[in-house]
């Protein structure tokens, strides 16, 4: 692919569309994939690990995949949480037009794939789900994330899965330094050599953290 990633605005590898079948939310469904995009032949690894190690979104509110990809994240929370509003959101121009050609047929019409700056600015999540791009590099990961989990609402959590060999554990290290007090950054799951990491926002007064059944 040479200098073309999956997290290019604009792949300019050929778009070689396909058709997997996949298990979204315990539903066996038909989706697009394409060339350039994250994963396309298979759910990855870590998005099947975030997927299997945490709750059920919440029934309503605003819900975001961060750097979605063709939507499997997102598409889990749509069918989850079908009055909930679900953000897809990606720079990847390709998977974004995957994940609204994925969701028309599915028939979810709450989900919104945009490109970052296209959220309002006054939109707080009640759940973040991700699996974010490691390969961009620490600097802009990092830039990443102190964007985004400050646009959680207050008692709310974000979940993101990491490979362990990839860094997670000094991702973890590195969240609850940056984050201030009104934040707690714990391991909640590991699996198939990857860490789920939970990154909740308490309230006012502080709230305890939720248990995973």
């Amino acid at each position: 692919m040479g200098s073309d990633h999956y997290f290019s605005a604009s792949p300019s590898s050929s778009e070689n569309l396909r058709r997997i079948r996949v298990s979204l939310a315990g539903r066996d469904v038909e989706v697009t994939t394409a060339g350039g995009v994250f994963s396309p032949d298979h759910v990855d690894g870590g998005t099947a690990v975030l997927l299997a190690n945490t709750p059920p979104p919440p029934g309503g509110g605003h819900l975001l995949d961060l750097g979605c990809g063709w939507g499997p994240i997102a598409l889990s929370l749509a069918i989850d949480a079908p009055h909930a509003t679900v953000w897809a959101v990606d720079v990847n121009e390709r998977a974004l037009d995957l994940v609204r050609r994925n969701a028309a047929e599915l028939g979810l019409d709450n989900v919104n794939a945009v490109l970052p700056e296209d959220v309002p600015s006054d939109v707080a999540f009640r759940t973040i789900r991700s699996n974010p791009p490691i390969r961009v590099g620490k600097d802009v990961l990092h830039g990443l994330l102190e964007t985004w989990i400050p646009r959680l609402a207050e008692r709310s959590d974000a979940w993101l899965v990491v490979q362990r060999n990839l860094g997670s554990d000094s991702l973890q290290r590195w969240l609850a330094a940056s984050l201030d007090r009104g934040y707690s950054v714990t391991r909640a799951a590991t699996g198939r050599g990857f860490r789920v990491l939970k990154v909740r926002r308490h309230g006012t007064p502080a709230t305890g953290t939720i248990t995973l059944p």
